[in-house]
């Protein structure tokens, strides 16, 4: 187990960095091939050339690539200090480099959003796998039911509906029209916890209604090939009562697909719901890869990259382990 773990781990490191090679070529290699300074997304077309050269310095844009990508690495593992002429700035680990839009570290700027697409991600995950699991095993359980119709039905309206209709909707008729909810913002849980629940729940239910759909299909067409399993026959012949068959082995089974997917989404999400908190008007870390695209912004498009990249690895890392629980023979692949 501990060589399979140690694996993993050598694994995550190697992706990460790969990861972030491509991000730092793409972000600084292509501009200068279309023509591009990224010095004047700083300082603007009109800066007088000693600004420019100033920045340049400051910024290690004079160095070749390959030793801009090692000062680049060196900041997230130790920092960076950055001349500013009359001394230094230093830029404390882990490092992304310095935003476009106020010259502050892209770290505090994600650190700082992190809390609201957490919340947004921990509270609409669990919704869509309660709802999503659930709708899935009792539609396989009564395949062909008018129940399993409806609920196949309401899967697909719920993955064909984009997220900014239905959230649009959701805020039309549950802030304006019935005033049940407030219009959403975010309150951090810990000054508030009721009112955090109460602006994030169309949110968590807009977001929710999407990813439950894809689950409550994935589940429903894995369960009913699990129950046509010899072994759960078997169970179901030595008289075994059906909420052990399908609770115990069916389920079991089951849930191995939908662990890799979770993990994927919720990684994805934990990087950054750019929709849904776009069309909410939540200022997580989708809203700043918007906010920096739009800006031009490329260290800090870089480091939400980045930052979406790790939760992603980090996510699959934490599937691979809780399947090498589950089954020992995965610790052999």
């Amino acid at each position: 187990m501990l060589l399979y773990i140690v694996r993993r781990l050598v694994n995550v490191v190697v992706m990460l960095l790969v990861v972030s090679m491509i991000t730092f070529g793409i972000f600084f290699m292509v501009p200068k091939l279309t023509g591009t300074d990224p010095v004047y997304l700083y300082v603007g077309k009109n800066a007088t050339p000693a600004a420019v050269e100033g920045l340049r310095v400051k910024l290690g844009l004079d160095k070749p690539l390959y030793e801009q990508y090692g000062l680049y690495l060196k900041g997230i593992v130790v920092g960076r200090d950055y001349p500013t002429g009359t001394g230094v700035e230093h830029c404390p680990a882990p490092c992304l480099g310095l935003s476009v839009q106020n010259e502050d570290p892209v770290w505090g700027d994600l650190t700082s959003d992190l809390p609201i697409t957490a919340s947004l991600a921990a509270g609409a995950s669990i919704l869509w796998l309660i709802l999503g699991v659930g709708t899935g095993a009792l539609s396989a359980l009564r395949k062909r039911s008018i129940g399993d119709r409806v609920t196949m039905v309401t899967a697909l309206a719920g993955v064909s509906l984009p997220i900014y209709f239905t959230g649009l909707l959701s805020i039309y008729l549950f802030c304006y029209t019935l005033n049940w909810l407030p219009d959403p913002s975010y309150v951090p849980l810990t000054q508030d916890p009721v009112g955090w629940a109460q602006n994030l729940i169309l949110p968590w239910i807009t977001l929710a209604f999407l990813y439950a759909a894809t689950y409550a299909r994935l589940t429903r067409a894995t369960m009913l090939d699990v129950l046509g399993e010899d072994y759960i026959r078997t169970a179901r012949a030595k008289g075994l009562p059906e909420r052990i068959v399908i609770g115990k082995h069916a389920m079991r089974s089951t849930m191995t697909p939908i662990l890799t997917v979770f993990g994927m989404d919720l990684g994805g999400l934990i990087g950054g719901a750019v929709l849904t908190e776009t069309v909410f008007n939540l200022h997580g870390l989708g809203n700043a890869a918007l906010q920096g695209i739009q800006k031009n912004d490329l260290p800090m498009i870089m480091g939400v990259t980045l930052f979406a990249a790790f939760f992603i690895v980090m996510a699959n890392l934490i599937v691979d382990l809780l399947y090498a629980a589950v089954d020992p023979r995965v610790r052999l692949a």
